[in-house]
């Protein structure tokens, strides 16, 4: 009988949660847990500058003004997404708002810049 690659992999993380419970493993599961926060952040940044490596002789021909907006936002995004997982926050429904509301302005802010560098009028 064949299983298909969902169940399958389904499976396998019931499987491995099993043994985790069964063993007590929970100590050693917090390292193991802060490794992949890190190699998640260092996928993030990679993804990230392969994007602007394909992007940057365009963003080059933008004002210096949308430019630096444009920067800054993607700073201020990756410095809250940082410090999200450096301090462990949001602990509380006010950090969980601010943390988010810091990323959607982010958003905004380099969706209408690239919007306004793009609209051709």
């Amino acid at each position: 009988m064949r299983l298909s690659p969902t169940v399958r992999g389904l499976a396998i993380l019931v499987a491995i949660a099993a043994i985790i419970t069964a063993a007590d493993a929970s100590s050693g599961l917090t390292y193991v847990l802060a490794v992949l926060n890190v190699i998640f952040l260092l996928a993030i940044a990679w993804l990230l500058y392969r994007l602007w490596r394909s992007s940057r002789e365009q963003i080059s021909y933008w004002s210096a003004r949308s430019r630096a907006v444009f920067y800054g936002a993607a700073a201020l995004a990756v410095a809250n997404i940082v410090a999200s997982f450096a301090l462990a926050y949001p602990e509380t429904g006010l950090e969980a708002v601010v943390f988010f509301a810091v990323l959607i302005a982010c958003a905004y802010a380099m969706w209408r810049v690239w919007r306004d560098e793009h609209t051709y009028a």
